[in-house]
């Protein structure tokens, strides 16, 4: 038995959320739901994977970490290979690697990164709006960067969000907060050392 550590990438469209929702009815597509499902197709016998995080109903990922236990006999590329034969078409694990035994995704952290982009446009595209967020009129870079850098360094951010299990500490750390003109849309990139329930949205 050894412990693994994967990335994975996920269109969030069709997803009620990463976690398994345990109280919804059964019929309720998470992430979780479907990579552990792949990963019984292979053996694996855990109760629940381990994640870095949790994303929300139509959230994207491009590097999700998890890990998980399995007594896996073959080399880490042919588990990549399996796990993505079992996963379905809006899923995919883009790296595999052996960890040590108490990995853990969420507490190993040294930080995690959001990214969010905006289209400028009087009109909807149904070709970018699953990925982006249709805004009009168009809006001032400068003065969102000013209001980004205002978010940069150790404060408490309790008017942001709640902490994930209700009771600990508000303060975060941000690393980066900055936006970008990309081709025909503004992005913009946050990281922290953790982030606040709903504090990013």
């Amino acid at each position: 038995m050894a412990r693994y550590q994967v990335i994975i990438a996920y269109d969030g469209t069709l997803f009620e959320g990463y976690q398994r929702q345990r109280r919804k009815i059964q019929a309720a597509r998470t992430v979780q739901a479907v990579v552990e499902s792949a990963l019984r197709q292979l053996g694996w016998q855990g109760d629940k994977i381990l994640a870095a995080g949790r994303t929300d109903t139509g959230v994207h990922a491009s590097g999700q970490v998890i890990a998980f236990d399995l007594d896996w006999k073959h080399t880490p590329e042919t588990l990549l290979a399996a796990l993505n034969a079992n996963l379905p078409d809006d899923t995919a694990a883009r790296s595999v690697k052996l960890t040590r035994a108490d990995f853990h995704p969420r507490y190993h952290a040294v930080s995690r990164r959001y990214r969010y982009s905006i289209v400028c446009q009087p009109v909807r595209d149904p070709l970018q709006e699953r990925y982006a967020w249709r805004v009009w009129p168009a809006m001032s870079l400068e003065v969102l960067q000013d209001l980004a850098d205002q978010l940069l360094g150790t404060h408490d951010f309790r008017a942001f969000g709640a902490p994930p299990r209700g009771v600990g500490s508000t303060v975060r750390s941000v690393y980066l907060a900055g936006w970008q003109a990309q081709m025909d849309r503004l992005v913009f990139e946050i990281e922290a050392n953790a982030f606040l329930y709903r504090m990013v949205r």
